[in-house]
């Protein structure tokens, strides 16, 4: 909770640095301290009735409340507002007054959210689950410091500067890259595992909800404290100098970790400055820009999707230690001369700052081993290649199998409970699909959905809410206007009468996400290391494709004698790897009971989210071999699941070689499903066939 506290009081300190993200667990304060942050701002000066906050010392030219000549100010609370996941665009972005548009004729703006946060706080929980449409709408606005919006014959840009702070928990997914860049600063925040900490929180908080009025006049000293310390911070901000050898220090911590661009530099060094006024220093020294990389440089050095975000502070502090200039040698210079690295020639603090503790050196702190996390951090046991030319792709299963080192016998089977990792996964290709109805946005396939561009429009159901679509709705009102008493259309003719059953809302066609539901084969049956390596390779790459596209991925394996649910169905694709790559093998081949579970897993999803089409992919040789009549029992179940109309994807995993008994074919049948031959398929034509399928 230090961090966190730390990072939002810098962020407000110098809201430049560009906001928080806030990572955690469940139940561990994240939106209590988020929203707790109000009460310590101080207030802000504004324009008396603009709607977008201006700044009187500084007005907006460009605001539509505009011009502001010499406006008086009036002082008010800092401002969070918060940005709910399932927000419309046209809440975020404001949109046409309706009422006035219709009533009156007129064209006005109603502004939306970003409007409102401008010069405050803009508060997204559960950021991860935002929608992308909205996500785009952020990105635009966090970049250009305002908002432009263009639609319904409004054409308005205002400005739309704010702090940017999301709270989310990663096992529900992580968030896009474009999105993650944006947040200046990120916090990893854990529940203590202090059983006195722990303590002190329940009692805290009973104590709070049995007189809350009393807790907080128990706190309202150290809180005036807290913000007048803020307040001083700010202004001691403009004063403090960021010495010419901390640029290069921060230059090189930033490269030594290996980040993309420059925001990353950018925003440490800006962080820095903050900590240093926090701290009421003037000078940046080296403990203000360790503080200023542990919060700005975890979230910026995943290599790939599927890195997790993260700190290795060995690997800082070797970082620091290399960029920190050693003290001058009195030998050298007798006299005390001025160093060069700051300016005016005077000492450069950067040097000393943490002169009297010195960071040690970590032993066998190589950084060209802690690296980005491509491939040197590679946990699943894999013999991957690091060839950096790029993959190798699979092989065809009609090439011979590798010697075994052990036995010097090709393709030996693979041992119970030995697990194979994956190799690295292929790029998806991105392929555009019909879709055969409505579903959930995404980025997957063609549906109707809620957002996107408008197609059409249809009459509105009861007291249905929806975005309306003013040109149908004015064509179906005006056929009317005689009848419900409007008798003049001439200057002084009041507004169009409009009644409920005229609204017509906008169709529109976007893209849907779909639930990938992978149900695997993890049998001995399966073969060899190399072919259980392909087929995570294969699932390993289209859970990629499906990351970017954000699906919905479900995992169901079978073995032994039972089939289990791996991964229930979840927009965390990262937890699907992990799960996938720990995956172990061997045993009989319970298949009835693989597809079986797969059936239950996507009937409890389609009750609870009903409207996202599932796609069943199967990963077998059909070998079943456990119980009485196993392949029996295994057509039996695919029957059921084809009268259903899941669609499937059956892929064979039957070696090529020697005898071939055809039963996934067969069973592809029984399914109904789209039949694939592993060796036939690289990774990249796997997600291709599996892609083309939604469109059936």
């Amino acid at each position: 909770m230090e961090d966190l506290q730390l990072a939002l009081i810098l962020a407000t300190i110098s809201p430049a640095i560009g906001g928080v993200l806030i990572r955690g667990e469940k139940g561990t304060a994240k939106s209590t301290a988020v929203r707790a942050l109000t009460e310590i701002l101080p207030p802000v000066d504004v324009v008396p009735g603009c709607r977008f906050s201006c700044d009187p010392a500084a007005p907006a030219s460009d605001c539509p409340d505009g011009p502001h000549v010499a406006p008086e100010a009036v002082s008010r609370a800092a401002r969070l507002v918060e940005l709910p996941v399932g927000a419309t665009e046209d809440r975020v972005l404001g949109s046409l007054h309706l009422e006035k548009a219709l009533a009156e004729g007129i064209t006005a703006y109603e502004p939306g959210l970003l409007a409102a946060a401008h010069r405050g706080l803009l508060y997204v929980d559960e950021v991860n689950l935002l929608h992308d449409h909205l996500v785009d709408v952020l990105l635009d606005a966090a970049a250009m410091g305002r908002a432009t919006v263009e639609r319904d014959g409004v054409s308005v840009t205002h400005p739309a500067r704010f702090v940017l702070v999301g709270t989310m928990n990663p096992e529900e997914g992580e968030l896009r890259p474009q999105l993650l860049d944006r947040f200046g600063l990120t916090v990893d925040v854990v529940a203590s595992r202090d059983p006195a900490v722990r303590v002190e929180v329940m009692r805290a908080r009973l104590s709070y909800e049995a007189d809350p009025a009393a807790f907080v006049i128990r706190y309202d000293g150290p809180q005036r404290e807290l913000a007048e310390r803020i307040v001083k911070a700010r202004d001691l901000l403009s004063e403090v100098i960021l010495t010419d050898s901390a640029l290069r220090q921060i230059a090189e911590i930033c490269a030594s970790f290996d980040v993309d661009g420059m925001r990353a530099d950018l925003v440490t060094a800006r962080t820095a400055v903050a900590h240093a006024a926090w701290s009421g220093r003037t000078v940046v020294e080296v403990e203000d820009v360790r503080a200023a990389a542990k919060l700005a440089l975890p979230h910026r050095r995943r290599r790939n999707p599927f890195d997790a975000p993260g700190m290795d502070e060995d690997q800082l502090e070797q970082a620091i230690q290399d960029s920190t200039p050693p003290p001058p040698d009195p030998e050298d210079d007798p006299d005390g001369g001025p160093d060069n690295g700051g300016p005016g020639g005077g000492a450069d603090p950067s040097n000393s700052g943490d002169g009297a503790d010195p960071a040690d050196p970590r032993d066998g702190a190589d950084p060209a081993d802690s690296g980005d996390g491509s491939t040197a951090d590679r946990s699943d046991g894999s013999d991957a290649p690091s060839d950096p030319t790029g993959p190798d792709l699979p092989r065809n299963s009609t090439d011979p199998e590798p010697a075994d080192a052990d036995t010097n016998r090709p393709g030996r089977p693979t041992p119970v409970g030995e697990v194979v990792g994956s190799s690295e996964p292929y790029k998806a290709r991105l392929l555009s699909v019909q879709a055969a109805g409505a579903g959930v946005a995404g980025r997957r396939s063609r549906a109707i959905t809620e957002v996107g561009r408008v197609v059409g429009d249809r009459a509105r159901v009861g007291r249905e809410s929806g975005r309306p679509h003013l040109l149908a709705t004015i064509r179906a009102a005006a056929p009317h206007q005689h009848a419900r008493g409007r008798r003049s259309f001439g200057a002084e003719a009041r507004g169009l009468v409009v009644r409920g059953g005229d609204v017509r809302l906008s169709v529109r066609e976007g893209r849907e996400g779909n639930l990938v539901l992978f149900c695997v084969d993890a049998s001995g049956s399966m073969g060899t290391k190399r072919r259980m390596g392909e087929v995570k390779t294969a699932i390993v790459s289209l859970l990629l494709d499906a990351y970017q596209r954000r699906d919905t991925v479900g995992l169901v394996t079978f073995a032994g004698a039972e089939a289990t649910v791996a991964l229930p169905p979840t927009g965390s694709v990262e937890t699907a790897v992990r799960r996938l790559e720990s995956l172990p093998t061997g045993g009989r081949t319970p298949l009835a009971e693989g597809l079986m579970q797969a059936a239950e897993v996507l009937r409890i999803a389609a009750i609870r989210d009903p409207r996202r089409r599932p796609l069943l992919v199967l990963v077998t040789d059909g070998r079943a071999t456990h119980g009485e009549k196993a392949f029996a029992r295994a057509k039996q179940a695919a029957g059921w699941l084809a009268q259903r109309g899941i669609a499937t994807v059956v892929v064979d995993c039957e070696p090529r070689r020697g005898v071939r008994l055809g039963l996934a074919g067969e069973l592809a049948t029984d399914l109904g499903a789209e039949y694939l031959d592993l060796g036939d398929v690289a990774a990249g034509n796997l997600v291709r066939a599996v892609t083309e399928r939604k469109a059936a």
